[in-house]
């Protein structure tokens, strides 16, 4: 397996990984958009402060995740923080490490980068993903509550 910085080559099949995002969080949030994106790629690609990875293996791409350096709140003591998303392992793939080699190349551009703080969303009811993340050694933060008034 190769972790590799996503081109704009990459587009059309991050396309379908972003889908597949979409279609796992849905469950979670029955607002979400039946035809929508979440990620503008081409800036994530081009920009120098993110970075858009996949994983490739025998030639195929099996997965994506990117780390964005942002401004962190003004109440917190570090200035920076990096965030991370898109975090997609096709599903023959998941079980094999896959996420977790793409957290590692994340979290080890984003220290090279001076950024120690890094921050994710997850759904709560998203109990696969927590449990992932908690075994890279993220752990709950701060839950976000929603209502819908009638």
């Amino acid at each position: 397996m190769n972790i590799r910085p996503a081109q704009p080559a990459d587009i059309a099949e991050l396309l379908r990984f972003e889908q597949g995002v979409i279609s796992a969080e849905r469950p979670f949030n029955s607002q979400i958009r039946d035809q929508t994106h979440y990620y503008d790629l081409h800036a994530l690609i081009q920009d120098d402060q993110s970075l858009l990875v996949v994983a490739e293996q025998a030639g195929a791409l099996i997965a994506s995740g990117y780390a964005q350096i942002r401004e962190s709140k003004a109440h917190l003591q570090h200035d920076r923080h990096a965030y991370l998303g898109f975090m997609f392992v096709r599903p023959e793939y998941r079980g094999q490490g896959v996420n977790k080699a793409v957290l590692e190349r994340l979290l080890a551009w984003s220290k090279d980068n001076g950024v120690v703080d890094c921050y994710l969303d997850v759904y709560a009811e998203n109990t696969a993903a927590i449990r992932a993340y908690e075994k890279a050694d993220f752990a709950g933060s701060l839950l976000e509550m929603k209502l819908q008034l009638d």
